[in-house]
Formats: C-alpha cells, sequence, structure tokens
C-alpha cells in the first residue's frame, strides 16, 4: 500500500492535511473517506489499520485530520461537531473533483456521528459504516473536564478531554446540541453498518442499539468483542476494517476483473508508459504484484524495484528448501531469517583472475536460525542454503530467448 499527502482547504480556508492511500495495483474500484474519534487524527494505528485493510477490498482510502487536529491548519475550538461535518464535505467535494466521487464513508467514534450527517447530505455517498459511535451528537460532552455552564460566554477555556489540554469556548459546546443524529438517522435511508464493542467504556454498547432500532433496513451489527472503544489491539481494528470490505460488496456493484492474461507462459510484465511512469504490473496465473523504481531515480515507488524482486525470490527459495531439508531430518528449526544485499565488486577484490578487468554481480546472503540446533546442524543448513533451485540459476550459465508476438 502506498500513501499520498494531500492538503484539501475547507470551507474557512483552513488546509486540512491528508492521506489517500490505493490498493497495491493503484487503481481503486471504488473511494472512501475516513472520519477519525473526537480529539484522534489520522495517524491513530487504528485509523491506519483499517484503512489498509480496506485497501485490501480494492477501495482507496482518504483519511485526515479534522480542522485543529493532527496536521490540520485552525484551532479545536474550531472543530465543532458541525464543523466535522463541514470537513467531511469539503474532503468529498475535493475527491470528486481530482479523483472520483467517494461513495462510502467510515467514521470513529464521533467521526461515526459525523459520516452519519455527511451521508444525509451527499448523494453520491451509497453506504455508511460507523465504529463505537454515539446515538446523541451531545454524548461527547461528558468527556469535558468542565461542566458546560461553567465555560463562559465570549471566551475561551482550557480543559482537559481524555488526559489532554484543549481550548474551547461555548460555542463549541452549544453546537453539538444543534443537530437531532436520531431522526437523521431515521431519514439516512442507506445502507448502514454499525460495529461496537459490547465492553465499550467510553461510548456505551447502547448507543449501538439505538442507533441499530432508529436506523432502516439495509442496516447490520458487527460485536468487536473483547475490543477497547480506541482499538488498541491491532487484531480489533484490522477486522474492523475487513468486516466493512467484505459487508459493502454487497451494495456496490461488482468490477470486471481486470487480471492479465499469461497466455500460457508462467508470468507476464505490463506497463503503461503513458499512464503509469514506471509501476509495472506483474501477473502469474493466480497472484498480480507491482514493481516500481524509487523515488530517487524518478519511480513513484509503489512496490519493490526488479532486482528486490529478485532477491525476494532467492529468500523466499532459500527458506522453503531449508524447511523441506530441516523437516526431513526432524531437525528443531522454528524460524529463518534470510538477508539478502546486492552489488557490483571489481574481480581483483574477489581473488578472481580475468583476462580484462571487470566489475562482477556479488550477493551475499546472511542466515539466521531460530531453534535447538548444534554448530554442525547450522553449518549442513548453510550448505543446503546454496542448493535451492533460485541460488543456482543465479550461479548458473543461463540462456535467454527472446521473440516479438502480436
Amino acid at each position: 500500500m502506498k500513501n499520498t499527502k494531500l492538503q484539501i482547504e475547507n470551507a474557512n480556508g483552513h488546509k486540512l492535511n491528508a492521506y489517500l492511500e490505493l490498493p497495491a495495483n493503484q487503481k481503486p474500484n471504488y473511494y472512501v473517506i475516513f472520519a477519525h474519534c473526537f480529539t484522534c487524527s489520522s495517524t491513530l494505528s487504528a485509523v491506519r489499520n483499517i484503512s489498509n485493510a480496506l485497501t485490501t477490498h480494492g477501495f482507496g482510502v482518504v483519511r485526515f485530520d479534522f480542522t485543529g487536529l493532527g496536521r490540520s491548519e485552525g484551532e479545536f475550538a474550531e472543530s465543532h461537531f458541525s464543523g466535522n461535518v463541514s470537513d467531511l464535505i469539503a474532503v468529498h467535494k475535493y475527491m470528486k473533483q481530482e479523483y472520483e466521487a467517494p461513495c462510502l464513508l467510515v467514521g470513529h467514534s464521533l467521526g461515526g456521528a459525523a459520516v452519519l450527517v455527511a451521508a444525509s447530505q451527499l448523494d453520491d455517498i451509497k453506504a455508511v459504516a460507523t465504529i463505537g459511535a454515539p446515538a446523541t451528537v451531545s454524548h461527547v460532552k461528558h468527556l469535558f473536564s468542565h461542566h458546560a455552564d461553567e465555560i463562559p460566554k465570549n471566551a475561551d477555556v482550557q480543559v482537559h478531554i481524555g488526559g489532554r489540554p484543549f481550548k474551547i469556548n461555548q460555542e463549541f459546546v452549544s453546537d453539538f446540541d444543534k443537530t437531532d443524529l436520531p431522526a437523521i438517522v431515521t431519514s439516512l435511508r442507506k445502507p448502514l453498518l454499525i460495529l461496537h464493542s459490547p465492553i465499550d467504556t467510553i461510548v456505551g454498547i447502547e448507543n449501538a442499539k439505538q442507533l441499530y432500532v432508529q436506523a432502516h433496513h439495509p442496516k447490520s451489527f458487527i460485536s468487536l468483542d473483547s475490543a477497547d472503544h480506541l482499538l488498541t489491539n491491532a487484531s480489533d481494528s484490522r477486522y474492523a476494517g475487513n468486516m466493512i470490505g467484505t459487508w459493502v460488496e454487497r451494495y456496490f456493484p461488482k468490477q470486471e476483473n481486470k487480471m492479465l492474461q499469461t497466455e500460457g507462459e508462467q508470468l507476464v510484465g505490463h506497463l503503461n508508459l503513458v499512464e503509469d511512469n514506471f509501476a509495472t504490473k506483474i501477473q502469474t496465473k493466480n497472484h498480480d504484484m507491482i514493481a516500481d523504481e524509487p523515488l530517487s531515480i524518478g519511480g513513484n515507488d509503489y512496490g519493490p524495484s526488479p532486482y528486490e524482486y529478485l532477491y525476494a525470490g532467492l529468500a523466499a527459495c532459500t527458506t522453503m528448501t531449508l524447511k523441506m531439508y530441516a523437516d526431513r531430518k526432524q531437525w528443531d528449526l522454528q524460524e529463518v531469517f534470510v538477508y539478502i544485499s546486492h552489488s557490483k565488486k571489481k574481480n581483483t577484490e574477489l581473488g578472481i583472475e580475468l583476462e580484462k578487468p571487470a566489475r562482477i554481480d556479488f550477493i551475499t546472503k546472511k542466515l539466521k536460525f531460530v531453534g535447538n540446533l548444534s554448530e554442525e546442524q547450522k553449518q549442513r543448513l548453510k550448505e543446503i542454503a546454496g542448493r535451492c533451485p533460485v541460488h543456482r540459476t543465479l550461479e548458473s550459465t543461463v540462456v535467454f530467448e527472446s521473440e516479438v508476438v502480436s
């Protein structure tokens, strides 16, 4: 997965910090906008994990920081709820103009409430998913260290939210009471997925029940079991992302499979020079990959370089060969690490005599074994590592035959 940094101007002229993440083939079927939780940012590990999971389902994902949070411009006091909704609409407008209109909104906690409201205002949005969302927008006011009536009019006051200091004002607080979220959910009439943990201590599970009852079908609920509110366990956030990606397939037309055909060969590589710079799609019978060049030489770094794929093949073949040998010998080999590097060296540096001086490809292979192994066993495994098929291919004479086909 590769992410591209974006700066999106909102209705107040503030630049919102955003990231666009694309599937491995860089060609998303659809786009989704992710709205983070109250006082958090788009770099929260749960946000990144969910975004990553959604890209594996073919989505291009935009995750961004609300006004005054993360790396976005503005003050936190401007990040009231209606401001969050406005930011979502600004991001949607930008994506529609520059890429393609997003058709899915995903929101975490108060971001979940924001995507419900934004979805009611955006015709392009075809489905919504919420994670740990409150059933009323004013629910978040209990998180303030001050009571609402303690905040003076026309003045900023510092409060602590989740242990962190923020400056807010009376407008910030009163804005939470302006949105009738239950009425909006009842009138939404778009597919809705509600994900919530039954042990969420920040936004209780009763909120999920209220949202579900208020919504019309099609609606779905998925329990996040033992997850906490912030999904701090990576397995919980990845699970949530994968469930959303699977659920939404029911409501979006399936895209045509654009796999390359190998035409009877073992592998095909394809580069569209007009559209893709150096990014080359590689297809085997069952798998697809992307190869690219690094930024330093003009590529986009969307995938490993050709030489890195070569090293990857050598490393993978080495580990698999060692596994088969150790299994046959019933040795206690539990893990193998293979570290590969490649360089060019003069023949004299390698002690090789040639009629004419030359620079020779030099590959180092470092091996690390985990398990209860004797030194004799380790040395034997080192010998076997040099006998894997890819290793032998690289050190042998290879004959190429090329032809042009139509």
